[in-house]
């Protein structure tokens, strides 16, 4: 009966969350009970001494300043700035509008941390204009989620400072880390819109040659500067300053909330309803987070009181699994999950189970925490339940369809499956980079 308890907590947890109970309560609330049933009331002696310790986690101080400056970036109006600059850059040749949004997603991946934000704020600005310059709905939809689902390995991604924090290994390596397979990532793609333009060049059509003439008649420089080089500054000095070991995450990540406060300051835009706006929702998020952290504190203490984790390694060994079978289940079943439960929930609830197992059998944490990322990067953007595909829909304009969206993706599910691979095979495409600045 005792080794039935962890697999009876962990059912009861799944059964509640999938009845549609919200998950911190979920967590905590059948935690508690647990808790209080086998441990007694010497349970209450040890969850706040858990939640303290979470709590007073200074790496976590950057997750709120993370969203602050991918919100603020959102309103300042840099974004749109971006897409129209690039998309004029790269005007004279066919593709240049897919490349616009590529790097856009890229970079603000790369300021936001957060692919809901990023999805959204591309799907508002790009799809439009992509339609409206006749290129391909749904090869359209297809790079713009792609591009909008790069946050999630590009850093500074909220999902690797929350792994960093539940595998307990130091943000600004994961960081460096995660640096390869984004690249690998971005350069996957630009060889495919290459490649598509070459041999449908109608799918994603030149900028017209007016829309180039005034371009380079409007003050070119200067836009280039305000809409480009700026926004670039500050993500190189956020994450130059970590990777260089000069600042902190979350010292990193005051210098990017302060940055992007001065950049919509300088745009006009730092208006008291967008502060209001960016602050309220930064407390919204952040709250939710820290709910959802709580509750899974909870949720490891007694996991680990009954000695869950043991268990699973002990049943998983029993059955004589090979450390590369059992690695293909793990993504196998984090790639499922990504489809249900949000990347939060899944960071919480099935990393801390099966890092025990991961390092029973010898795999370096950090390798782990990148094929997660990876992995629940690839299932936001799979067809039917992919959350960035829903995003895409939520704001594409009337007339684009769910299926356009779903066929739009698929050759980037591909591609991410790609470079999963390859990282899995090849752990030096994440680790070279690691090498060399450490």
């Amino acid at each position: 009966m005792t080794d039935a308890l962890p697999l009876l907590f962990f059912a009861v947890v799944i059964i509640f969350l999938l009845s549609g109970f919200p998950v911190a309560f979920t967590l905590g609330g059948v935690s508690v009970v647990f808790g209080l049933i086998v441990f007694g009331f010497d349970f209450f002696y040890l969850l706040p001494l858990r939640i303290w310790g979470t709590m007073t986690n200074y790496v976590l101080i950057s997750v709120p300043m993370f969203i602050f400056m991918g919100l603020m970036f959102e309103k300042s109006g840099i974004a749109e700035e971006l897409l129209e600059t690039l998309a004029l850059i790269f005007g004279k040749l066919r593709g240049g509008l897919a490349f616009a949004v590529l790097f856009v997603g890229a970079i603000l991946g790369a300021s936001t941390g957060i692919v809901g934000a990023t999805v959204v704020t591309l799907g508002v600005l790009g799809l439009p204009v992509m339609i409206k310059r006749n290129c391909d709905v749904q090869a359209s939809a297809g790079i713009i989620a792609a591009s909008g689902t790069l946050g999630q390995i590009i850093p500074p991604s909220v999902i690797l400072i929350l792994l960093g924090s539940v595998l307990n290994l130091p943000i600004g390596d994961l960081f460096i880390a995660a640096t390869g397979p984004g690249l690998f990532l971005v350069l996957l793609y630009f060889l495919y819109i290459l490649s598509v333009t070459l041999l449908r060049p109608k799918i994603f059509p030149a900028m017209p040659a007016e829309a180039l003439a005034e371009f380079s008649h409007a003050g070119k420089i200067k836009r280039i500067i305000t809409s480009l080089f700026l926004p670039g500054l500050l993500v190189m000095a956020v994450l130059g300053s970590i990777f260089m070991g000069i600042a902190s995450p979350t010292e990193a990540a005051a210098v990017g909330a302060m940055g992007a406060t001065l950049l919509t300051l300088f745009k006009g835009r730092l208006t008291f309803q967008n502060l209001k706006y960016v602050s309220t929702k930064t407390v919204s998020v952040t709250s939710m987070v820290f709910l959802i952290l709580i509750g899974a504190s909870a949720f490891a203490l007694v996991f680990r009181g009954l000695n869950g984790d043991r268990y699973l390694t002990e049943l998983i060994m029993a059955s004589e699994l090979g450390p590369h079978i059992f690695l293909l289940l793990m993504m196998l079943l984090i790639f499922v999950a990504g489809f249900f439960i949000d990347f939060i929930e899944i960071v919480f609830i099935l990393v801390p189970v099966i890092a025990p197992i991961a390092l029973h059998y010898g795999f370096d944490m950090k390798y782990i925490a990148i094929l997660i990322a990876l992995n629940l990067q690839t299932s936001f953007l799979t067809p039917p339940f992919g959350f960035s595909l829903f995003y895409l829909k939520g704001v594409a304009p009337l007339g684009v369809s769910t299926m356009q969206i779903y066929k739009g993706a698929v050759p980037y599910v591909i591609m991410q499956l790609v470079c999963l691979l390859a990282v899995a095979v090849f752990p030096e495409i994440s680790t070279w980079l690691l090498k060399i600045l450490k």
